[in-house]
């Protein structure tokens, strides 16, 4: 069986699910093929894990609050000559349940069994909770 590995990501600058959407459907963060990516420093070393296979945790205000499926991993080369991966993500972001999260730089791996389960069917459109309110009832095991 192959093995999948995921990564976790801040999403900076956005406040919520519905504003990650909006940025992601701006002609900024797609690429030539129309699909969103995030373009990082690092090139993952467990591509072969990721690249197809796993998806992008996206930690919204302290919250793991959704995930995109990675399609690919693309070589890029930014103005200053430096090689990047731009990590491409298919467009639709799957909400899942809120997991708090702790600040921090770059991307993190993430393993399967430590990853928030999606959301079940019918409940991805209700309101969402406060991220206050969803992190502390997230902390004490209630969501």
């Amino acid at each position: 069986m192959d093995k999948i590995c995921h990564l976790v990501k801040l999403s900076a600058g956005t406040d919520s699910v519905d504003s990650l959407t909006r940025w992601q459907a701006s002609a900024a963060a797609r690429g030539p093929d129309g699909y969103p990516r995030h373009v990082t420093r690092m090139w993952p070393k467990r591509e072969s894990e990721i690249a197809g296979k796993g998806s992008i945790y996206w930690v919204i205000k302290g919250l793991i609050q959704c995930r995109q499926q990675i399609v690919r991993l693309d070589e890029v080369t930014g103005g200053d000559g430096i090689r990047r991966c731009a990590i491409v993500l298919d467009p639709t972001l799957v909400r899942v349940s809120p997991a708090p999260r702790r600040p921090f730089q770059g991307w993190r791996y993430l393993d399967p069994s430590e990853a928030p389960a999606d959301l079940r069917p019918g409940r991805e459109a209700d309101d969402a909770l406060p991220p206050e309110l969803a992190g502390a009832l997230a902390e004490i095991g209630v969501i």
